[in-house]
C-alpha cells in the first residue's frame, strides 16, 4: 500500500449561512491510532468528516502527509487515500462479497483492465477478506449479510482502495454486542498501516477501543487525549457527561466510570 501518513486538521471551519457548524477545530490522526471524535448531538463531528472528505465546503487546512486535502473533489480525495463510511453501509446488495471488493479495487485500475476477464483474486482482495473475516462469505450476496457484516464489507472496500485514512461514521450503530467487539478488533487490525477516525456515540465502545479521543462541543475542540484524560477533564464531565446537572449519586457513578478506565484504552 502507499506510505502511511498522518491526517492533520488545522482550524477547520464549516458554515451554513449564518450558522457555524464547525468553528476552528484542529486534531491530528496518526497512523497506528484509532482516533475517536465524540461529543453531544450537534457538536460538529460528522460535519468535520464531511468537510475532510469533500462532501461539504470547509475552510482552514487539512493535509494527508504533504498532500493538501481540503478543497479537492470527493473522487480525488478518495484517490489520495482518504476513505469514509456512512451510518448505513453502501454496498451492492445484489452482488457477492467478492464482487463488491473487486469493484472497489477497480478504482485504481485502468478502464481497459476493467473490461477484460479477471484472472484469479488479487492479493489485496484476499487480504481484505482476511482482515474483515469474511473469507467464508466471499460468494454470498451482500444483501443477505448481517448489519455488522455489511459494515465490515464496506471497510474492506476501503482497504482494497488503498485508503491511508479510514473515516467511519458511527460504525457500530445498531450492532449486537458481539458485532461491536468484532468491529473494534477489526479497527485495531487495520490501524497498523493507516489512521482510523471514528465518529461515535457509543461510549462503551469508545472506552474499549480508542487510542486517542477528541471531544467536540459546539463545533470546537473541548478536550483531547487518552480515554482516561478526557473522562477526567472537568469540562467534558460538565458539558458531555452532564455532571453539572447530575445528582450526587449520578456524579459518583460517572466518577467511578472514569476511575474504572484509568488503566488506559485498548492497546
Amino acid at each position: 500500500m502507499s506510505q502511511s501518513a498522518a491526517l492533520t486538521v488545522q482550524d477547520l471551519e464549516v458554515t451554513f449561512g449564518a450558522f457555524t457548524a464547525v468553528g476552528g477545530a484542529s486534531f491530528v490522526a496518526e497512523p497506528g491510532e484509532v482516533h475517536f471524535l465524540i461529543g453531544p448531538n450537534g457538536a460538529g463531528k460528522t460535519t468535520c468528516v464531511d468537510a475532510v472528505t469533500g462532501l461539504v465546503r470547509g475552510s482552514g487546512r487539512v493535509t494527508l502527509g504533504e498532500q493538501e486535502v481540503l478543497g479537492r473533489p470527493v473522487q480525488k480525495i478518495a484517490r489520495i487515500g482518504v476513505g469514509r463510511t456512512f451510518q448505513t453501509a453502501s454496498v451492492f446488495e445484489q452482488l457477492s462479497v467478492l464482487q463488491n471488493l473487486d469493484i472497489a479495487a477497480g478504482m485504481h485500475r485502468s478502464p481497459w483492465s476493467l473490461m477484460g476477464r479477471r484472472r484469479g483474486v488479487e492479493d489485496r482482495i484476499r487480504d481484505a477478506l482476511e482482515q474483515t473475516q469474511l473469507e467464508d462469505l466471499w460468494d454470498r450476496p451482500a444483501g443477505i449479510l448481517s448489519h455488522g457484516q455489511k459494515q465490515w464489507l464496506e471497510i474492506g472496500m476501503l482497504l482494497v482502495q488503498d485508503a491511508r485514512v479510514l473515516m467511519l461514521d458511527e460504525p457500530v450503530a445498531g450492532m449486537s454486542l458481539e458485532e461491536r467487539n468484532a468491529t473494534g478488533e477489526l479497527l485495531h487490525r487495520v490501524k497498523q498501516d493507516r489512521a482510523v477516525v471514528v465518529v461515535e456515540h457509543d461510549m462503551e465502545f469508545m472506552r474499549s477501543f480508542a487510542s486517542r479521543v477528541t471531544v467536540l462541543h459546539q463545533g470546537t475542540v473541548l478536550s483531547a487525549g487518552s480515554v482516561a484524560e478526557v473522562q477526567a477533564d472537568p469540562k467534558v464531565q460538565e458539558v458531555y457527561l452532564g455532571t453539572a446537572s447530575m445528582t450526587e449519586e449520578d456524579a459518583a457513578q460517572a466518577d467511578a466510570m472514569a476511575v474504572q478506565t484509568a488503566g488506559g484504552p485498548h492497546a
